[in-house]
């Protein structure tokens, strides 16, 4: 019997294996404590009953739970420094065939995004980003590539015409770049991580972590890469005493690793 939001967590934990401990407690209960109301079940038991039965139900619940926040070319001055000193840095220094690990993907707008621009460096063909996400749902929604235009209006120009062909009032990913993209879903907290890699792109997610989820988070991070490859956070998420997980800040979000 489901007593408590303690008793609660042990269920979420058991149906999805996603570890609620982890996230910041007051944000999540009471986005939870939302959802529980909005469909009208009484108590967190009568909930876990409903999500053992319902699967639409289920899914909603976890794309509720993941928190999918995305756009293309979120925070475009950062977009800029990527541009014009990340990924020039990254190429010199490992000729060519970047290894580029998109951690928590979303529906894909910043995996295609890192695709985009990094097609004014390598030939489509050389690029190979791999791109995860903990939602099953939200990876199939990655994979369509079918965007409304709010999704968009960040994205440069020359990417629009190039990348994109209008499809009603949406914009569908053109299939040169989906080929660019593998996606996978990846539990940031419990899977094992991609290895030897050039560039991690993690931003806007580890906001929701407690800091003992962040700690462990940014260690795995750290044997992800290879030395001197790069780790890019979002624009909330600076790494305040960033040498303790042998990272050395690049430019402001970017952080290099040690050796």
């Amino acid at each position: 019997m489901i007593n408590n939001y303690e008793d609660f967590k042990d269920a979420v934990f058991k149906l999805s294996s996603i570890d609620l401990d982890a996230y910041k407690e007051r944000q999540m209960k009471r986005r939870i404590d939302s959802l529980i109301k909005k469909n009208k079940a009484d108590n967190y038991q009568e909930f876990i009953d409903k999500l053992k039965i319902d699967k639409k139900l289920y899914e909603e619940f976890i794309n509720y739970l993941t928190i999918n926040v995305s756009e293309f070319y979120r925070n475009p001055a950062q977009w800029m420094v990527l541009e014009k000193d990340i990924f020039p840095f990254l190429l010199e220094r490992f000729s060519g065939n970047l290894k580029i690990w998109s951690s928590a993907c979303s529906t894909g707008d910043e995996p295609y995004s890192l695709a985009m621009l990094l097609s004014k460096f390598v030939p489509l063909n050389k690029i190979k980003i791999i791109a995860t996400d903990i939602d099953k749902q939200v990876l199939e929604k990655a994979r369509l590539g079918l965007y409304k235009e709010k999704s968009i209006e960040g994205l440069p120009k020359e990417f629009k015409s190039k990348y994109l062909k209008q499809v009603g009032s949406s914009y569908q990913i053109t299939d040169d770049i989906k080929k660019c993209i593998e996606f996978k879903q990846l539990n940031l907290l419990k899977d094992s991580y991609p290895t030897q890699c050039d560039l991690i792109v993690c931003r806007n997610v580890l906001i929701y972590f407690t800091d003992e989820a962040k700690d462990g988070i940014y260690r795995k991070f750290n044997k992800s890469l290879k030395k001197d490859g790069i780790l890019f956070v979002g624009s909330t998420e600076q790494i305040i005493q960033s040498a303790e997980y042998s990272f050395s800040p690049m430019k402001s979000f970017f952080y290099k690793k040690d050796a």
